[in-house]
């Protein structure tokens, strides 16, 4: 089962893996590491995760392995990499159709969105008004003489509402990723309206969707939905095609969004 790191041990360096024997070849290893460039980018990352910094490889274990993605598209995006080697190369919508390594991804999808969310509250907990709500009443408790009960306090923020997940219909990469990220679409890698749809539209299947009938499988692969009109994912304002303008909105939702 993969590791929940705390938020703290975020960039804690990785628990190696067990190697195999390089005297005996292991005729089921991808290929070697050099050769994973372009599209097959990912594979670098399954193939040998020791080598590569905290801050890329978060966690890793034999089943799975959790990265900073290179080109982020909000604050937080991690993406969960698969390293069964019948599956990896495989295209989501067939991958997912298997009863239990989709049920495998899904517990693995909870456990980082988790992570997201303690890195979330982490990150922008000070500025958030129901999360100083809740460590008010903690400290005016604490002041007290009694002892505090938990279930008297303000719920505070419910970071995990703030995160999304899932796959895209078409991805950019061979290896199977799930996206992990945070919803506000912060970040200077979010440069063009592809880049933007591809996060806030149907174009990003969340995997608790799967198993998907198959005639809805087909409804989301023949869809053109990075062609859709922008939307802004916090107060619903359409934008059409004027990306610049609605990078602009964003920025002034960003500062909004933090002090929910």
């Amino acid at each position: 089962m993969l590791n929940i790191l705390l938020v703290s041990e975020l960039l804690s360096s990785p628990k190696k893996t067990p190697k195999h024997d390089k005297s005996t070849p292991d005729p089921l290893a991808p290929p070697a590491l050099t050769t994973f460039s372009g599209r097959a980018g990912l594979g670098a990352y399954t193939a040998a995760p020791e080598s590569f910094p905290a801050s890329r490889v978060i966690s890793y274990n034999d089943d799975f392995v959790v990265i900073n993605d290179l080109y982020p598209k909000s604050s937080i995006h991690l993406l969960l990499l698969p390293r069964r080697l019948d599956k990896q190369l495989l295209h989501p919508m067939e991958a997912l159709q298997d009863p239990e390594f989709l049920s495998s991804i899904q517990q693995e999808v909870r456990k980082v969105r988790l992570m997201v969310a303690r890195e979330l509250q982490r990150r922008f907990g000070k500025f958030s008004v129901k999360e100083r709500g809740r460590e008010n009443a903690r400290e005016e408790a604490l002041n007290g003489t009694e002892e505090i009960d938990e279930s008297t306090l303000p719920s505070g923020r419910d970071w995990d509402k703030d995160v999304i997940s899932g796959i895209h219909t078409h991805p950019s990469m061979s290896h199977l990723h799930i996206h992990i990220l945070s919803r506000d679409r912060h970040s200077e890698c979010m440069r063009h309206r592809k880049h933007y749809n591809s996060f806030a539209t149907e174009f990003l299947v969340d995997v608790e969707e799967f198993p998907l009938a198959p005639q809805e499988v087909k409804r989301r692969l023949k869809a053109g939905f990075l062609h859709d009109d922008l939307v802004c994912w916090r107060c619903g304002r359409s934008f059409g095609n004027k990306f610049a303008k609605l990078k602009q909105h964003l920025e002034k939702e960003f500062e909004e969004w933090k002090t929910e």
